[in-house]
Parts: structure tokens; C-alpha cells; sequence
């Protein structure tokens, strides 16, 4: 089974739960740009709670359609500061940040021109170090009906759509005394490590 999505910034668990079970990744890259998705968003847990934490890009408003791959992101609004320093007060504690942090770090400061490129090596990171040898493909074209044999979930993981086939067992969070699920993969790898992946099955 192919697991057809679109790209996401520091996806959520529930991803890679669907990830884990399909024989090869799909990305979708002939969609056009959706705001107030988890293309340029994901959220982690802090001290204050659940916060979101979204990439500003280039032409997102615009009324005119443009396609996923040439959506750029606006550096001038200094984002990637905050989102490592939220990352870093968020997780700074956890058991297997440091274990992580330098490879994530370096893909922030490449500093990347297109959303797509930046979540795309985000991805690849995180498949490494889930140890999810899975190909990683790219559509040839925009299909509504995919073919037999793809899973489409193409706007089905959305931070407004409450999944109802995720499970995660509850693991120990850096904050709050009840469980939050469906937090981006960050939270995590950062406080279970190597065995983050049995917490989805």
C-alpha cells in the first residue's frame, strides 16, 4: 500500500502511525498551497500548554492559486528564532533532545527557499531516525481518485480534523499531568527516543 499525502511541517504522530503500516510514501507535489493546514504548522506542548507554531510564506494569501513546490518562505520575520527557541524551552529537558537537536538545528539554519524543500528534509530526517526505511515517491500529476493501492489521505490529517483512528499509548510528557495526543512527531522522538515508534501500534 502507497500512503498518499500532502508535505507537513514537523508532522504529526498520526503520519507517522499511517507511515509505519504503508509499503512506500507518497507526497503529493502538483497540489496548490492550503492555508491554515499543517503544511506550514504543527504543534508542540509547552509549560503554557499546546501551542502552534507556523511558518509565515511568500503569496499564502493570495487570492491566486499557487502550486505546493513554489510556495517560498518569508525569512524576514525572523520565525525560525522563535520556533527553535519554543522548540528548545519546550524540549530542552527531554530525554533525547540533545541526542537530536544538532541534525534538526541544521536544517533550520539551511534556511531553505521553498516550504516544500524545508518539510521535505524534515521529513527524511525524521524517517532516519524513526529507522523507517520506507521509498519516499512524489506524485506525477494531481489525480482526485488516485489509483488502486494508494491510501489517499490528502487533507484528512488536518490540525481542525480530530483523527479517529489514532492511537498512541500514553508516554511520559516533559509537561502536564494529563496525556495530549496528536502533537507533532517532535514531542516524541524527544522524550522516547529509539522507541518512539512502538507508542503508534
Amino acid at each position: 500500500m502507497l500512503l498518499l499525502t500532502e508535505t507537513m511541517y514537523n508532522p504529526p504522530i498520526q503520519y507517522f502511525a499511517q507511515a509505519a503500516r504503508a509499503e512506500a510514501l507518497l507526497v503529493e507535489q502538483h497540489e496548490n498551497y492550503v492555508k491554515q493546514s499543517y503544511r506550514n504548522r504543527c504543534h508542540v506542548l509547552t509549560a503554557q500548554g499546546v501551542v502552534p507554531l507556523s511558518i509565515p510564506v511568500l503569496r499564502g494569501n493570495s487570492k491566486d492559486k499557487t502550486r505546493i513546490t513554489q510556495i517560498e518562505i518569508d525569512y524576514t520575520q525572523k520565525w525560525h528564532n522563535v520556533h527553535w527557541r519554543t522548540i528548545q524551552a519546550a524540549y530542552g529537558r527531554a530525554p533525547y533532545f540533545e541526542f537530536y537537536s544538532d541534525y534538526l538545528r541544521e536544517v533550520y539554519e539551511r534556511q531553505p527557499k521553498y516550504l516544500f524543500e524545508l518539510n521535505i528534509d524534515l521529513l527524511r530526517l525524521y524517517l532516519k531516525f524513526l529507522k523507517l526505511e520506507k521509498p519516499l515517491q512524489f506524485t506525477d500529476s494531481y489525480q482526485p481518485e488516485p489509483p488502486p493501492g494508494v491510501l489517499d489521505l490528502r487533507n484528512r490529517i488536518h490540525p481542525k480534523i480530530i483523527p479517529d483512528n489514532l492511537y498512541v499509548k500514553p508516554y511520559t510528557q516533559v509537561f502536564g499531568k494529563q496525556f495530549v495526543q496528536d502533537l507533532s512527531i517532535l514531542d516524541l522522538l524527544f522524550t522516547q527516543g529509539p522507541k518512539s515508534l512502538s507508542y503508534t501500534q
